[in-house]
């Protein structure tokens, strides 16, 4: 297609430089060859070298009597046709519109409005993606899938058992139909695929694809909207037709969403385009006319935004929900993407996979991507642990920019605010275990202090959710302790803002304030309308508002004042902890709690120095005391 766009603008662009080229000068070609002027035209005659005259209007072709061929121009002279006459010139005329327009001539009259129509086909088949150009505005965008090379099974689908099995069954029926029908068994109209991006749902549907062995149309909700009302409709009720002719089949739709939101939510009204396309794959899906052997499979990480006329039974009959692998799905995930990586055969991926809880199945493929590409960067040949190591801390923190230029005193806030969130970490008992502590920038932080629970969890307490909070407000507490209120800066930015969202999730979702109990307050608080987002009425009356501010203050304040009492209580260690962070930049979670509760220090590293305050060094401008490290 795109070889074809090129050689219709090249040919395009070598006519107009023709048509040019031809009217910038009509007549060159005619006045190059054997052109005299009229008064030396004149002299020829009254000399007698003129032999043969051919007057075509007041163009004059002629031979001389040495044989040479002339043209000229004459003006309208009343004695040119006597003087010819009276030196005996044979003479011939015709008027100027004797002889018709030739072929060529016809198409370069003609040759501006065609190259206008042929712009004009081109830009709108441009505009419906080559769909029969104009006259294709309602036909499907949907694509069958044909994968001779690159196919994906179930096989190559692994940490979504039980989402395996709801699916398997369609296959099964499209393998086996009288296995289900002669108990009276009906197959799902369609399968909703649901759950957090990078848990695999369009890998899945691709699986599908490749164990059904039927037609697979795949499909993405947003083609069904255009910018003309009705043309979403009409793809909708072609893409079911294309269906009814290739059944029994599969159509899937990508991100369905985007055409099946709620009718009628906003405040600006509907949208009547995606409302029609809606009102159409309703109606396709399970109205008057059935659509046997159709299986419709869906995917959204949306489910809550979807229209309920859209979810009942007899349409979306099933909603398998793909969720985030655990341990033992992280494991086998990460077995299918090492398989394409060669690895020392020391590495554990149960240790890693251990190591990576809440990651999804694109998390850990590009975890095995980072730690293959770190290897290559090395000029290695195989991937060691290492290069895992390294490759979960770029993908978790983001990468290491060892380049930016951080002055002594930037360097010490920073190391005293990591530690402040690290010494929290330490002391509070329902924290999870450090993980890693860097002073080193990455990503858009300048420091981070890393947590990983120990194991997987599907919910949490109410005291992991303070403990959390004063692990957010340990940062900024530690520089208010160490520089003195009129230092501070805007490096809590971020942490007082998860503090904030986690302390309004407690009260408004959770119903963990004792104070206004367990209700749910402000259910989809905003709106965007106009390109503005613009705040609903919310389920609360302007009391019951002020009350719930209030306990999100008192909340976080909470938080604050934990932070404060352990970090003045063991403001010892805080110094301790920074000033090994300024000399080592990080710290695994093993290290920082040797260095503050056996105060040993890691001897695989550079040994700590310590220098005295009158040296002038960073270390020993922060007024700490000498120490002996074995």
């Amino acid at each position: 297609m795109n070889f074809r766009n090129l050689a219709m603008w090249a040919v395009i662009i070598v006519l107009t430089i023709g048509l040019y080229n031809m009217f910038k000068n009509p007549q060159r070609s005619i006045s190059q060859n054997n052109s005299i002027i009229f008064s030396e035209f004149l002299n020829e005659v009254d000399n007698g070298r003129v032999v043969q005259v051919d007057i075509q209007g007041n163009n004059i072709k002629g031979i001389l009597s040495n044989g040479e061929n002339f043209t000229t121009y004459s003006p309208n002279d009343p004695n040119l046709i006597q003087r010819l006459t009276e030196k005996g010139v044979s003479i011939s005329a015709a008027p100027l519109d004797e002889k018709m327009p030739s072929l060529f001539g016809v198409l370069l009259s003609w040759f501006p409005m065609l190259l206008l129509i042929a712009v004009w086909i081109f830009f709108m088949r441009q505009m419906q993606g080559g769909k029969g150009g104009a006259m294709g505005f309602g036909r499907s965008k949907a694509k069958m899938m044909n994968e001779v090379k690159g196919k994906v099974t179930f096989n190559d689908v692994a940490g979504v058992e039980e989402a395996k099995e709801e699916v398997e069954e369609v296959v099964e029926f499209l393998k086996d139909p009288k296995k289900f029908s002669r108990l009276g068994g009906k197959i799902p109209r369609g399968c909703l695929l649901v759950g957090p991006p990078g848990t695999g749902k369009t890998l899945l549907a691709r699986a599908i694809a490749g164990e059904a062995g039927v037609p697979f149309f795949t499909i993405s909700g947003s083609d069904f909207v255009e910018m003309f009302v009705g043309v979403g409709a009409s793809r909708v009720r072609d893409m079911f037709e294309q269906g009814k002719k290739h059944s029994p089949c599969i159509i899937f739709i990508d991100e369905i969403d985007a055409v099946g939101r709620s009718r009628g939510a906003g405040l600006g009204g509907g949208n009547d385009e995606r409302e029609q396309t809606l009102n159409q794959l309703l109606v396709e899906m399970d109205g008057f006319d059935t659509n046997e052997g159709v299986i419709i499979i869906a995917a959204t990480n949306r489910p809550d935004v979807l229209d309920p006329a859209l979810l009942r039974p007899g349409r979306f009959d099933r909603q398998v929900v793909v969720s985030l692998p655990d341990i033992i799905g992280r494991e086998k995930i990460l077995k299918v993407h090492s398989k394409k990586i060669s690895m020392t055969p020391d590495i554990n991926l149960r240790t890693i996979a251990r190591g990576t809880p809440g990651f999804s199945g694109a998390d850990l493929a590009n975890l095995v991507n980072e730690a293959a590409l770190l290897a290559a960067r090395k000029n290695k040949r195989i991937v060691t642990y290492l290069e895992f190591e390294e490759a979960k801390d770029k993908v978790m923190m983001g990468a290491e920019r060892r380049s930016m230029v951080m002055t002594e005193d930037e360097k010490r806030l920073t190391a005293y605010h990591e530690a402040g969130h690290a010494i929290v970490t330490i002391n509070e008992k329902a924290a999870y275990p450090i993980h890693k502590a860097t002073i080193i920038p990455r990503g858009r932080a300048l420091g981070m202090v890393m947590q990983l629970p120990e194991k997987d969890e599907v919910s949490q307490t109410r005291e992991q959710l303070h403990a959390q909070m004063s692990i957010a407000m340990g940062g900024r507490v530690a520089e208010e302790l160490i520089f003195g209120h009129d230092k501070v800066t805007t490096g809590a930015v971020s942490d007082i803002e998860q503090a904030t969202k986690r302390a309004r999730a407690m009260v408004m979702r959770a119903g963990l304030s004792k104070e206004l109990g367990p209700v749910a307050y402000g259910e989809n608080e905003e709106e965007v309308f106009l390109g503005r987002s613009v705040a609903r009425q919310q389920n609360m009356s302007e009391e019951t508002a002020k009350k719930v501010d209030a306990e999100i203050r008192k909340f976080v304040d909470k938080g604050y004042e934990r932070a404060k009492k352990i970090l003045t209580d063991k403001i010892e260690d805080l110094h301790k902890l920074a000033k090994a962070l300024l000399t080592y930049e990080t710290l695994s979670g093993e290290e920082i709690e040797d260095i503050v509760n056996k105060n040993v220090y890691p001897s695989n590293k550079e040994d700590l120095k310590v220098e005295d305050e009158d040296k002038g060094s960073a270390l020993g401008s922060i007024g700490l005391k000498p120490k002996i490290v074995h």
